[in-house]
């Protein structure tokens, strides 16, 4: 199964998070996504102006594991998953801190506090959309008794290595994971306290519990030496920020898997190239010994015979390697990734691109693009642009639960596109529009000028096949929103 979730990543990007479940008794999973990207003919991106350099430089894609999933009240109880696991590294290298039992004790440490994140998300979010009135009470307070708990928890195993055999170093991992988790609790908490803000007036009570496990945190940081958001910081807390990012990173480093990209198909490319060059040289050379074989060695006829197959041979080579190079593009991908984590090899993604026609374009994602009548007729003189970027990727189950202690259903993809590139041609943001004033004045409004770029997108594998648009609302001055179909 693929799951997606497209957003807004910053000004000028659009996030596609793509996550890939592998199936737990089949050995080999497969999948496919296919997104159409149906560009204004204004803009002025084609194969010319555009290449396909141009779009892997605007495209990021960041490949990582699915994080392990628990609930939150199950991480808060000490002697199940995922803390029995995590408690007794800290066990097994206060008694002998070997090479392996560093490495397994910083593992689990970041493994933690990822899950633990991913747990608050997911619990933050089960909230705000079930949260009723009559269950409300009920789940914040459980929210903060179990955060509560897997705090203390966590800080209690500092006991745990606080021996001579612990190098402060190491301390410092923990020291890390003890930051990140109350970096973790603090911003959480204020997510939940601002969506239950929005969706309704929020009773004190709830307000009061929410704000005292904030205050905690932010306290305890302090105590011990933590960085904390300033109001009146001269540098706009940049150092805090900076920080955030750098911990944000260490913690969620187990779970990026490991990336080698090479180009799709070289081997089988040299292979066709060779074939043209071939045909080519078997047509001058035809040439050649007919015209010897008809005038002899040292005529005229011979002499302009070898020159004209020359030329013609130059120009069969060329379109030879132009259909082969078509014919392979249809067959083979611009690029394959291999996965691999801890010398485990996961599988594989393989990526394409290239502007297609609309009559290339399946008439079911034409049917979804769904332009508008005004759209349509326009669409016969200024043709939209049509990029097709395609991807294939293949899983391998064994490996997947052998790179990892803890149970992974598969893996995600975070591709980042930038826009920036589109942005270059666009009219001004503003437009003056005039409307009837007051004692027969002329009123002036301004109006926003925006651009819509059109994405749908393919989920095939073989439980799953659907097609899902999505609209990209933008300007100038960046991504204004994007529609979801």
């Amino acid at each position: 199964m693929i799951e997606d979730l497209v957003k807004i990543h910053d000004k000028f990007s659009v996030e596609i998070k793509l996550g890939f479940l592998a199936r737990k008794k089949q050995e080999i999973s497969e999948f496919a996504v296919n997104t159409w990207i149906f560009i204004p003919n204004s803009l002025d991106i084609n194969r010319v102006t555009y290449e396909k350099s141009d779009f892997y430089r605007d495209l990021k894609s960041n490949i990582r594991l699915i994080t392990p999933v628990y609930l939150l009240r199950d991480i808060a109880i000490s002697e199940k998953p995922p803390f029995d696991l995590m408690a007794r590294s800290f066990q097994d290298l206060a008694s002998e801190p070997t090479r392996t039992r560093i490495s397994e004790y910083e593992y689990h440490i970041r493994m933690f506090v990822s899950i633990v994140k991913s747990a608050l998300r997911q619990e933050i979010n089960h909230v705000l959309r079930n949260g009723i009135h009559d269950d409300l009470d009920y789940m914040v307070e459980t929210y903060v008794k179990n955060i509560r708990l897997i705090a203390e928890n966590y800080r209690n195993l500092r006991r745990v290595i606080n021996v001579p055999t612990i190098s402060k170093e190491l301390m410092n991992y923990f020291l890390f994971g003890d930051e990140f988790l109350s970096n973790l609790i603090e911003q959480h908490s204020f997510k939940l306290l601002d969506g239950l803000g929005k969706n309704a007036e929020l009773p004190e009570k709830i307000k009061l519990v929410l704000t005292d496990l904030i205050a905690g945190e932010v306290n305890y940081k302090r105590e011990k030496s933590y960085p904390v958001v300033e109001k009146e910081s001269r540098d706009r807390n940049r150092d805090l920020v900076f920080r955030l990012s750098l911990l944000k990173k260490y913690a969620e480093n187990e779970l990026f898997l490991t990336t080698n990209k090479k180009r799709d198909g070289v081997w089988i490319e040299q292979v066709y190239l060779s074939i043209a060059a071939g045909i080519s040289m078997v047509f001058a050379t035809a040439i050649a010994f007919s015209f010897q074989q008809k005038f002899g060695n040292f005529t005229m006829p011979f002499f302009v015979a070898l020159v004209v197959s020359y030329m013609l041979k130059d120009r069969i080579k060329e379109l030879a390697r132009y259909y082969f190079a078509h014919k392979l593009g249809r067959r083979f991908f611009d690029h394959r990734t291999d996965i691999s984590l801890s010398d485990h090899n996961i599988g594989w993604s393989k990526e394409s691109m290239d502007f297609v026609t609309e009559a290339k374009v399946p008439a079911e994602v034409i049917r979804v693009r769904n332009r508008s009548a005004i759209l349509e007729a326009d669409n016969r003189n200024n043709r939209e642009k049509i990029i097709l970027y395609r991807r294939l990727v293949r899983l391998n189950r064994k490996s997947l639960d052998d790179c990892s202690q803890y149970p992974t259903s598969g893996m995600n993809d975070i591709i980042r596109f930038n826009v920036s590139n589109f942005i270059q041609k666009m009219d001004n943001p503003v437009v003056p529009l005039f409307i009837p004033g007051e004692n027969g004045n002329i009123g002036i409004v301004k109006g926003e000028k925006m651009y819509y770029i059109n994405l749908v997108i393919q989920l095939k594998n073989e439980e799953q096949s659907e097609l899902k648009r999505y609209r990209i609302v933008l300007n100038r001055k960046g991504i204004r929103e994007i529609e979801v179909f």
